[in-house]
């Protein structure tokens, strides 16, 4: 209960609408107020310091307080505050961001379009692809495949794409043309004896029937993060995405890949479609682009998508799709000081360095009474919560033992997330080996008091 009627906590209760929150609970309880953060520190308005174990939402890779991203808003304020990109308009920091970006790439694309966030940058995806086959006379190839699990955003189309239900749950969604194949996690959906290559072909097979049943003719695009991130860190399997990608090629079905949390050298190489091999034609970036400190996202098409499109809108007159802050010049500014420092830092081989602390330290979890499921790449890991580790039965939902042992992480000064049963870790790309460990040490404080909990039966 929120005590105190003048405190941050009740002032949040009375005037804020949570995203991804209980209302009820929150003006019951409050949130909590982070007022500050350093390094990968944040501290709230009592002055008690965490391990942001998250990155915020998987995105401050610098981590809090860096001075040169700061410096860099304050100096592009000062020198252009605003500016669009309608009409033919244009200014240098969307123009050398978008020529870094095309260079960065996996894969040979063609152009980039600004928003500001990987919901955006995945509904205006969805819009071009629409656009695109309007332009080449297939106006009945429009559909959009997702996965189970997958998580694209929350704009009415990014969240018709994603896969869970609480992001369909009374918001009437998914809207018509969206359709979901198979969660490829193999630890719990493969059948005994089924190889991870074997079962990466089940996968695949299951979409070809898909895309049979509904006519190849009417299926425009297929979606889907090389680690899937909110749906509970689930690494691909073995063989997976290229499986994925003949299915795609053999029906002309254009290929998104949403680095939303996986760009910029979360998952080990500066994209997560390196990690796996994938072929995209087309990425969705945004979080890590900025490191967090100021709302971009990026969309890269290839050619075969650019050419169309642009033909289109020679026709129509204009491309009749843009935010007021599409590649905003601060925005824009940061990104580049962003990339910068990754460059400096060498941030693959950095992030490859420290990557193996963080794997080791999730394993080390294997063994304890409430883990089932532990796996992770490069600076990505997630550690499962079960009932029984025999079975690896979950904890009935009504028992909320994830958001119970989420709350002894705060007693112990450690901010994590519950994915379902899933207990996810995305530190700032920049945490060290000592601060690795210091957040495992927290983490299994907070696990040793869950274990105390449930063996008292409260």
């Amino acid at each position: 209960m929120v005590s105190n009627p003048n405190s941050y906590t009740a002032r949040d209760s009375a005037a804020l609408l949570h995203p991804y929150s209980n209302a009820r609970a929150n003006e019951k309880d409050g949130s909590l107020v982070i007022e500050r953060g350093r390094g990968v520190y944040v501290t709230d308005d009592s002055g008690k310091d965490y391990i942001e174990g998250m990155s915020g939402l998987w995105c401050t890779a610098l981590g809090f307080g860096n001075e040169r991203l700061a410096e860099a808003a304050a100096r592009q304020i000062r020198t252009l505050s605003f500016y669009h990109g309608f009409n033919q308009k244009s200014h240098t920091p969307q123009i050398e961001l978008a020529e870094r970006l095309l260079a960065l790439a996996p894969v040979p694309m063609s152009k980039v379009f600004f928003a500001n966030s990987g919901s955006e940058a995945n509904d205006t995806a969805f819009k071009l692809i629409w656009y695109r086959s309007n332009a080449m006379g297939n106006p009945e190839k429009k559909k959009i495949i997702g996965r189970v699990k997958g998580y694209h955003g929350v704009t009415i189309a990014a969240a018709s794409a994603t896969g869970t239900p609480i992001n369909h749950q009374a918001f009437d969604l998914p809207i018509d043309g969206f359709l979901h194949t198979d969660c490829p996690h193999y630890a719990s959906t493969a059948t005994p004896g089924e190889s991870e290559e074997q079962y990466s072909e089940r996968c695949a097979k299951n979409l070809d029937a898909l895309i049979e049943q509904e006519g190849p003719e009417t299926v425009a695009a297929f979606i889907a993060e090389p680690v899937m991130g909110a749906g509970g860190v689930l690494i691909p399997p073995a063989g997976y995405f290229k499986k994925i990608q003949a299915v795609l090629n053999k029906h002309d079905v254009l290929m998104i890949a949403d680095e939303v949390i996986c760009g910029f050298g979360r998952t080990g190489n500066m994209w997560g479609s390196e990690t796996f091999n994938i072929n995209p034609d087309i990425i969705t970036c945004a979080k890590a682009l900025s490191s967090g400190y100021i709302p971009i996202s990026a969309l890269m098409i290839n050619d075969r998508v650019y050419q169309p499109i642009a033909e289109q809108s020679a026709e129509i007159g204009s491309l009749g799709h843009g935010f007021t802050y599409s590649g905003h010049p601060v925005a824009a500014a940061v990104a580049l000081e962003t990339l910068d420092i990754y460059e400096e830092l060498n941030l693959v081989k950095m992030v490859q360095a420290i990557a193996p602390a963080l794997q080791s330290g999730i394993l080390g979890f294997s063994d304890h009474s409430l883990i089932g499921d532990t796996d992770g790449v490069g600076l990505l890991a997630v550690a499962e919560l079960v009932a029984n580790k025999e079975t690896g039965d979950s904890f009935p939902a009504d028992k909320r033992v994830g958001p119970y042992l989420l709350d002894r992480a705060l007693d112990h000064g450690l901010i994590v997330r519950a994915l379902g049963d899933r207990i996810a870790f995305s530190p700032p790309l920049v945490i060290s080996h000592s601060e690795i460990e210091e957040m495992f040490k927290r983490f299994g404080k907070a696990l040793n008091d869950t274990t105390k909990w449930l063996e008292s039966g409260q």
